[in-house]
């Protein structure tokens, strides 16, 4: 899909992955394009729900639980009518794989933990993922991590490789009650709540007429 040279640049969604011990960047990956919505569900953390107490209804353990949903293309038109070798020697599975890959523990931590539990160690660590960045404009930077993902493989060049997918990703934002305030996630979750409470502050107060009210009875 080409574009007018004088069209509007567009910011791409995309995700970024951090390494859990250093913070750099161990890779990004951007969205081929920004899928048609994105579906976000919040679920209060409320202390009283569980208990039944009164006195607690109104209080607040934590951030609310927070979901997304969305679905994205990848289409590998383009990079095949350009003859890209990458394109026409495996279609799609890069980009597929880019994204799949977050899901999996690297062969070389599972041989390493093998190894580990031959040597007869007794208490061996689960592996320990990258930190998972859904980035969606400034704005919408938050640490995720991915709950459901579901490829659709839509169209397959001679060879067999996928060359149009659609991808659907569920995720849970993970808060500083997942991650705590030293965890490098935990602080761009604060950075992401603070662009909430400015957003929020941002609109003019309504008044009781507007609602058809004199007065609270």
């Amino acid at each position: 899909m080409t574009t007018s040279p004088d069209s509007p640049r567009i910011l791409k969604g995309g995700i970024v992955l951090l390494d859990p011990a250093t913070s750099s960047v161990v890779r990004v990956i951007v969205l081929q394009y920004n899928p048609d919505s994105l579906s976000r569900t919040l679920q209060a953390q409320a202390t009283g729900e569980a208990t039944g107490d009164r006195s607690e209804v109104l209080r607040l353990k934590g951030p609310p639980v927070e979901t997304l949903k969305l679905e994205a293309e990848i289409d590998a038109t383009d990079q095949l009518e350009a003859n890209d070798p990458t394109a026409v020697r495996s279609g799609l599975h890069p980009q597929l794989a880019a994204l799949e890959t977050i899901l999996y523990p690297s062969t070389s931590r599972i041989l390493a933990n093998h190894a580990l539990a031959s040597a007869g160690i007794l208490e061996i660590l689960p592996i320990e993922s990258p930190l998972t960045l859904f980035v969606w404009s400034p704005s919408r930077i938050v640490p995720v991590r991915i709950t459901g993902f579901s490829i659709t493989e839509e169209a397959f060049d001679t060879q067999l490789n996928p060359i149009q997918a659609k991808v659907s990703l569920d995720m849970r934002v993970l808060s500083v009650t997942d991650l705590g305030f030293d965890h490098r996630g935990g602080s761009i979750y604060l950075a992401y709540q603070r662009v909430k409470e400015t957003f929020a502050a941002l609109p003019t107060g309504g008044t009781f007429g507007q609602l058809g009210l004199g007065a609270l009875p």
